[in-house]
């Protein structure tokens, strides 16, 4: 099976964590932390400045490592290197998701997640972010 290595970001400011829902592909709809594929030869916090610029227009610094998670989807087993980040700016640009959302800790199980990212939730610290 195809092993697809990817970077994502659980981006965190005033206490609120960005969400956004996939415009694209079959979980069109699910929610995801956004990030995407790590190029060749590309560190994991460097794919996630351009992944994060590429996909909301928004420029990012790149936190604390997470974790990683691995799943198995159907077609492919997935490999997400997840880390905190904080955003530059409030303004975003959604290039190819339908909708994002700032969640508060208490409401991160109220959207429809991608299996992997459900995964990360209980890795997520809210006390100190």
């Amino acid at each position: 099976m195809k092993t697809i290595e990817v970077v994502a970001s659980v981006i965190v400011s005033d206490g609120k964590i960005l969400a956004t829902q996939r415009g694209y592909g079959s979980q069109a709809g699910k929610w995801e932390f956004p990030g995407g594929k790590i190029e060749t030869g590309e560190a994991p916090a460097e794919a996630l400045r351009r992944e994060i610029r590429e996909e909301l227009n928004k420029e990012i610094e790149v936190g604390e490592f997470i974790t990683t998670i691995c799943y198995d989807y159907p077609d492919f087993s997935l490999v997400m290197h997840c880390f905190y980040a904080s955003p530059n700016s409030d303004e975003m640009t959604l290039n190819e998701h339908l909708s994002a959302k700032w969640l508060s800790p208490d409401d991160l199980y109220s959207v429809d997640w991608l299996a992997a990212d459900l995964l990360l939730l209980p890795y997520i610290d809210t006390s100190s972010k």
